[in-house]
């Protein structure tokens, strides 16, 4: 599957929800239906286009802003933070890859009391669960994905920095922390 077609499963998926902002497990539980009406091997296909993603997003500046977003971001919050934002779809998605900030106009209506964060963990696992659900095994399935030698980054990729900083990250990221006042 290439990047096309993964988007254009998202864009399904995301139609069947009012607010994927708010409800990315929404999304999750809609791309597995989707998901699970295609054949294993478009279905592991889309697992390899996940993870390419998911490389591709293993950057400093986006954990920066995922960071500040949520008030925090251990190594499995950031990861969440990323399922999230496939969740948002292709174009939100190539926004914050070429400007994290550009997430301030996502984020700022929903910010405030009651927020739990931007969490999409549930996208991580729709194409394993589809799979399975499929009849697949998940021995299989991880056999299918890693297969395709996609490089997963040991270390973010970009000038790491202190999330920590607070004039550091207003610098950076001045739509994102205008947000936080």
């Amino acid at each position: 599957m290439d990047k096309d077609g993964f988007w254009e499963l998202v864009e399904a998926a995301r139609a069947e929800v009012d607010d994927t902002v708010a409800d990315p497990d929404g999304v999750a539980d809609s791309l597995t239906k989707v998901l699970g009406e295609l054949t294993l091997a478009e279905i592991a296909g889309f697992g390899v286009e996940l993870e390419r993603l998911q490389a591709e997003s293993y950057r400093w500046d986006l954990w920066g802003a995922a960071y500040l977003i949520n008030g925090g971001a251990s190594d499995d919050g950031f990861d969440y933070f990323r399922g999230w934002l496939v969740a948002q779809g292709r174009e939100i998605w190539d926004a914050a890859l070429a400007d994290p900030d550009s997430l301030a106009d996502v984020v700022d209506e929903d910010l405030g009391e009651g927020f739990e964060g931007f969490d999409g963990e549930g996208m991580l696992s729709v194409a394993v669960h589809a799979y399975q659900s499929s009849g697949g095994s998940n021995g299989d399935y991880w056999e299918a994905v890693e297969g395709a030698g996609i490089d997963i980054p040991d270390v973010p990729t970009g000038e790491n920095f202190d999330f920590d900083d607070s004039n550091e990250l207003e610098t950076r990221y001045p739509l994102l922390a205008g947000l936080q006042d």
